[in-house]
């Protein structure tokens, strides 16, 4: 007879010992097989077109062609995210801050449908073409390979407006950040932060490989379609 079996507080050893132990289930399992599998193939297909995308960044005025930025992941850890540069180099954010701010106030920011920044002074002419297109995400394929970051899950937001978010939407971090997610496929920056944050509760709590895998297949029609990135 195993030791735990013949001991009467076996069920109680039993719980501490696995308590310990990173809950495994097939979804976990098989998400992040096709997380590994489809970032490692995208950035194979794609590494052409980002070397392309990078040279035109160097030409354009000097500077790194990525663009590395703390984002809050998984448990509220912090991790390096990768993106293509968009913007001139030693710009601030305190537009940026203030518009958080503002959208979590509860106050209407949008201009012209889009809650992004309106002419956003920061950002180059080629980094308006990237973001337009959502180019300027596809280095993020080498944080999903890391593990930082999954297919599809809530947006990695900066450290700041981690502390800024109010404390009901905390589940959002029960889960790896996404590439694309239920905010790009449902609205974009026709959306508000509030809006946004909502949206990333819904995701988490009705979160299933079926609906990741139906929020992929939505992303490249949504951005198609979508006309207000900015």
């Amino acid at each position: 007879m195993h030791p735990l079996e013949a001991d009467p507080h076996a069920d109680s050893a039993r719980d501490v010992f696995y308590a310990g132990l990173p809950t495994l289930t097939w979804e976990a399992v098989a998400r992040r097989v096709l997380d590994l599998t489809a970032a490692a193939l995208a950035l194979l297909v794609l590494a052409v077109p980002m070397l392309v995308v990078g040279l035109l960044i160097r030409s354009s005025g000097g500077g790194p062609a990525l663009f590395k930025q703390r984002r809050v992941g998984l448990g509220g850890r912090s991790f390096t995210i990768y993106k293509f540069r968009t913007m001139r180099n030693g710009v601030g954010d305190e537009l940026l801050r203030e518009l958080i701010a503002a959208e979590l106030r509860g106050e209407d920011t949008s201009v012209n449908g889009s809650h992004k920044l309106d002419s956003d002074p920061r950002v180059t002419a080629i980094g308006k073409f990237l973001r337009k297109t959502s180019m300027d995400e596809l280095p993020q394929l080498i944080n999903v390979v890391l593990g930082d970051m999954s297919l599809v899950g809530p947006r990695p937001c900066l450290e700041w407006e981690a502390r800024m978010f109010p404390a009901e939407f905390q589940p959002r971090f029960s889960v790896r950040p996404g590439l694309t997610g239920l905010w790009q496929v449902s609205g974009r920056s026709t959306m508000g932060t509030l809006e946004m944050l909502h949206l990333d509760l819904a995701y988490v709590r009705s979160r299933t490989l079926v609906t990741d895998l139906s929020i992929l297949v939505r992303t490249i029609p949504s951005m198609i379609r979508d006309r207000s990135a900015r």
